[in-house]
């Protein structure tokens, strides 16, 4: 009796490698598929189509970009079987008369209904605009376009990974908690407790309201690269990976109060030319890989999204002197403090949207970390690499070894460890920052920062 019972599970699940296999993934099954073969798939009805004898329903469950056609039986619809409705069917895989794959339903369960008439905001075969999309954040990862892009970032994610590892970099965790501003820009979020039982207890020991808990002012991080400083100073080349905290006052369809960056610290990195060839090989390398593992998702996204041209050329460099000339012929207005958005974007365009490094920028615009230009105490070895649709998406600098230098420009004595690391046994760094959304607004050609992430948040927006 054990025997027959074992044998007839069988038929649902597979064991392999030692693990029970319950159902079939959409994205396995569509890449090998085994006609005849009996499968169980669990997902969402796309769409329904109802005949005389047969319903045709598109099954998605988002572990790719394709859709399965199931034939249905009239007799095993149900009134549940409808758009949005979550779904467990078995049956045998087939290919249908015009040739596709699809699967021909024995049985129909349905595990979750969804009424549309009773609020649900999609509607089947219907493109809704990203506007609308973010009203329904908890939904909206049903919609083909940001189901897309999630797997998409998921990719990247993955790649990111799979280049430094191959480059023999150390991924390091930077503390998402620290004591310092790393850009001194002061656009951070501070870190207290919100029990008032805990911070009154530890006043009661004669601590300030703002440093109770850490015995120092604590922060979200605004950047892991002063850690990574640390670190590159033991181990070499490294680079972290993780969210990142902003609190900058803008709504701006390239800015997030929260968002993933990747940092890169080179060590022995004595000219920005090093640095730029990191990250220009690097970004080759992710657009090149996406377009070659998730191109049906990049065409969901944007159906004219083809290669960039720029994909096999050299990136441009120029001097941030050049730069400011090559505004000034365009009638820009140059007199401001650096150079804004709409000026980043017109150098892109003036470079036939091929990537540009604009480098050497005035030390009075750059950071206390980065390294002064041998040739010019004035300048700094900075970069900022802009591109299409974003403007810059890359900072990075040569960091200052000079230990005298340094000192003089320190903003505070809490970064005196940071200073420190000058004095036993320093060496020459390089390193950039790359924040991951803006990396996927040039990717997938996505306008606007808030739909490349599932849950953006910005101000007065963090409802979930």
């Amino acid at each position: 009796m054990l025997l027959k019972v074992s044998c007839k599970l069988n038929n649902f699940l597979s064991i392999k490698h030692g693990i029970k296999k319950y159902y079939s993934v959409l994205a396995s099954v569509l890449e090998k598929p085994e006609l005849g073969e009996n499968v169980e798939i669990k997902g969402w009805v796309k769409s329904l189509r109802v005949q005389k004898e047969l319903v045709f329903a598109d099954v998605s469950d988002g572990s790719c970009a394709q859709k399965l056609q199931v034939t249905i039986p009239k007799h095993l619809k149900t009134n549940d079987l409808t758009y949005g409705s979550a779904v467990n069917i078995t049956g045998k895989l087939a290919r249908s008369p015009r040739g596709q794959i699809e699967l021909l339903a024995e049985n129909v369960k349905i595990y979750g209904k969804c009424v549309v008439l009773d609020g649900y905001p999609f509607n089947p075969r219907t493109s809704h605009p990203p506007e609308y999309l973010r009203r329904y954040l908890h939904l909206r990862s049903r919609t083909n376009y940001i189901s897309a892009m999630l797997r998409i970032r998921h990719s990247v994610t993955q790649l990111i990974h799979k280049y430094f590892s191959s480059k023999n970099y150390i991924n390091i965790h930077t503390p998402i908690i620290t004591s310092n501003d790393c850009e001194g820009a002061g656009e951070n979020f501070k870190v207290l407790p919100d029990n008032e039982e805990t911070v009154k207890s530890m006043m009661q020991q004669g601590l300030n309201s703002e440093t109770v808990y850490f015995g120092s002012k604590a922060f979200l991080t605004v950047s892991g690269q002063l850690h990574l400083e640390a670190v590159c100073r033991g181990m070499g080349n490294v680079y972290t990976f993780g969210p990142t905290f902003r609190a900058e006052n803008s709504k701006s369809r390239l800015h997030l109060s929260e968002f993933y960056m990747l940092e890169g610290e080179l060590a022995f990195c004595e000219t920005l030319e090093h640095l730029q060839n990191t990250i220009e090989d690097f970004l080759k390398f992710i657009l090149t890989e996406i377009r070659n593992s998730n191109e049906k998702d990049l065409n969901l996204i944007d159906k004219n999204n083809t290669t960039p041209t720029w994909l096999n050329k050299q990136f441009i460099t120029l001097n941030y002197d050049e730069a400011k000339n090559i505004l000034d012929k365009k009638g820009m207005n140059t007199a401001e403090v650096g150079i804004n958005k709409e000026q980043e974007l017109a150098l892109v365009d003036y470079c036939n949207g091929v990537p540009v490094f604009i480098v050497r920028w005035p030390k009075s615009l750059k950071s206390f970390y980065m390294k002064e230009s041998q040739n010019d105490p004035e300048k700094v070895d900075a970069l900022d690499l802009l591109a299409p649709i974003t403007g810059e998406i890359v900072g990075g600098s040569l960091r200052e070894d000079n230990y005298e230098k340094l000192k003089l420009k320190l903003p505070s004595e809490s970064l005196n460890w940071y200073l420190e690391l000058r004095k036993f046994g320093n060496i020459p760094t390089g390193g950039f920052g790359l924040g991951l959304e803006r990396l996927l607004q040039v990717i997938c050609a996505i306008p606007n920062i808030k739909d490349t992430l599932p849950f953006p948040r910005w101000p007065h927006n963090c409802s979930m």
